[in-house]
């Protein structure tokens, strides 16, 4: 476990660490304000190769072993880290950042998987809510150790530790991870046990879904047990929606405020003819990269649809505090971070609660009080005033904060045990994917709604610039005060309304929610699989 989590921290820190020390990087990679689109291309790679590389490594572990693919994807970590260190060209920077959250992205299901290999089931959504906590707190650390480790020496030194890092951890895992195939019991003995409504029915057998003599009469593309013609139309059309919507431009010029950032139609449109043939494909596909009959299982459906809502939802709470802190109540980025370490740090602190919770009193019982805390939260934060004390912000960032971590453990148990032991590390990656689209998707409707919005409002505020003739200075300085406080109340309003819309995305995640599995699974006899 602690390896394992050490793995998931040291990928999560790569996803923020860049945030801090962009203007540093951009000097160095000769990017000016005038191509700051482009430098967004450094945040929106480390979202483009974490969120791709999920699904064919997650099939890749459940066929080849948990081992072997994760020291593969600490190979990859490392290495891409390397080539961090050494390049000044932007357009290669960005494919290293490619390959290196390729690496870290894999870590994420992989460590899933391997903690619930190694713990019986009544303990799944604890260590899952531990290991669920390592990345949320590689994220809130990020930024602080990026720029810690930058004032050193060089922004290229956050690259450079990742070396000595992945060079110690790739024999720990050599040691104590287990070899080849991982799941064990029902799965590698053609046997599944059915959930039924008071618990398990007798073990049904079952005829594998295709031979040896099924796999000698498919086409050459279609042989082996990876179906990587599928991953590479799942790829495209995450890469489509992940480019379309612009993800990496909003988050480092602040652009949800002031600019809307031009959707790529093109790629939008990609991206859903990737998905609309990956879907054909797939169903049609003797072993596919993901079995689209699971999400004929509420709780697999469920899951990845919640996960997606908390996405939406979080990354709401990620742009618009540190924006709020700015230009609301005039803080530097200092003061800006560390108002979002409020709530970002109660998500590791919730993810391990939830999972002790969860296995308590149950997934379904547990995931719903911490999507109506999350809701309560933000709803709180949505009606603060113009000048909050700082009580009440740390209060309801952090209320919001642990209301997501809850929300952790349940539902990657929920996705685990509806997808069966072996499709542990698919599912855990899907599951993880589906929060990385609600991401993207958010971000990019808070952008341009936020900016229709904050238009509107602001529509008959005029703002003087040439001061009027007959006015005396206390009625100038009055008219220019007035300006302010009215673009100001404008920007709060929308700001309010920010908060007040992910409350209800989060709140809206109780309804998947009731179908996550009601009852706690108490050992090997109570796991709650479903037909797989």
């Amino acid at each position: 476990m602690t390896v394992l989590c050490t793995a998931v921290f040291v990928a999560a820190l790569d996803q923020t660490m860049v945030l801090t020390v962009m203007p540093s990087i951009m000097r160095s990679l000769y990017i000016d304000l005038a191509h700051l689109n482009d430098a967004g291309w450094i945040i929106t790679a480390y979202f483009l190769g974490y969120t791709v590389a999920m699904p064919l490594f997650g099939r890749l572990a459940d066929v080849r072993g948990r081992r072997s693919m994760a020291i593969l994807a600490l190979v990859l970590f490392m290495v891409a880290s390397a080539f961090c260190v050494v390049l000044d060209q932007l357009r290669f920077f960005v494919a290293a950042r490619v390959v290196q959250a390729a690496g870290g992205g894999a870590l994420v299901p992989i460590a899933m998987a391997g903690a619930a290999d190694m713990f019986p089931p009544g303990r799944r959504a604890l260590v899952l809510g531990i290991i669920g906590g390592a990345a949320e707190a590689g994220g809130v650390l990020g930024p602080i150790y990026g720029a810690g480790l930058s004032a050193l020496w060089s922004w290229r030194l956050i690259f450079l530790v990742n070396i000595p890092l992945c060079l110690i951890l790739i024999p720990v895992c050599w040691r104590l991870l287990r070899p080849g195939l991982s799941y064990a019991g029902a799965g590698a003995t053609g046997q599944r046990p059915i959930a039924g409504p008071s618990g398990i029915e007798p073990a049904e057998q079952v005829t594998p879904a295709a031979g040896p003599l099924a796999t000698r009469k498919a086409p050459w593309w279609r042989r082996g047990q990876v179906d990587y013609a599928g991953a590479c139309l799942m790829a495209l059309a995450l890469a489509g929606i992940t480019i379309g919507l612009g993800t990496g431009t909003q988050m480092i010029e602040a652009s949800a405020a002031t600019t809307a950032t031009p959707v790529r139609w093109e790629w939008l449109v990609i991206s859903a003819a990737a998905f609309v043939t990956f879907v054909l494909y797939e169903r049609h596909h003797e072993r596919p990269l993901i079995r689209l009959d699971f999400f004929k299982r509420p709780a697999f459906a469920a899951a990845n649809i919640a996960h997606m809502l908390v996405g939406a939802a979080l990354i709401i709470g990620m742009v618009e505090i540190p924006l709020y802190a700015y230009t609301l109540f005039g803080m530097t980025e200092i003061e800006g971070g560390l108002l979002l370490i409020r709530l970002t740090l109660m998500i590791p602190i919730g993810a391990v609660i939830g999972g002790w919770l969860a296995d308590w009193v149950g997934y379904r019982a547990t995931a719903i009080l911490g999507f109506l805390v999350a809701a309560g939260g933000y709803l709180l934060v949505s009606r603060w005033p113009l000048d909050p004390s700082g009580l009440a912000m740390t209060r309801d960032l952090m209320i919001s904060g642990l209301g997501f971590g809850l929300v952790i453990g349940p539902i990657g148990a929920s996705v685990i045990s509806a997808g069966g032991p072996q499709w542990m590390t698919t599912s855990s990656a899907l599951v993880t994917v589906s929060r990385m689209v609600g991401m993207v998707v958010g971000l990019s409707a808070l952008s341009s709604w936020g900016v229709r919005r904050f238009n509107g409002l602001a529509a008959g505020i005029t703002t003087p610039i040439i001061r009027p003739p007959g006015l005396t200075d206390a009625e100038w300085q009055a008219m220019k005060d007035a300006a302010a406080l009215a673009t100001k109340e404008a920007a709060h309003t929308v700001f309010g309304e920010f908060f007040l819309i992910a409350a209800i995305v989060i709140a809206v995640a109780v309804i998947p929610a009731f179908f996550f599995y009601k009852e706690r699974a108490r050992g090997a006899s109570r796991l709650p699989f479903l037909p797989h």
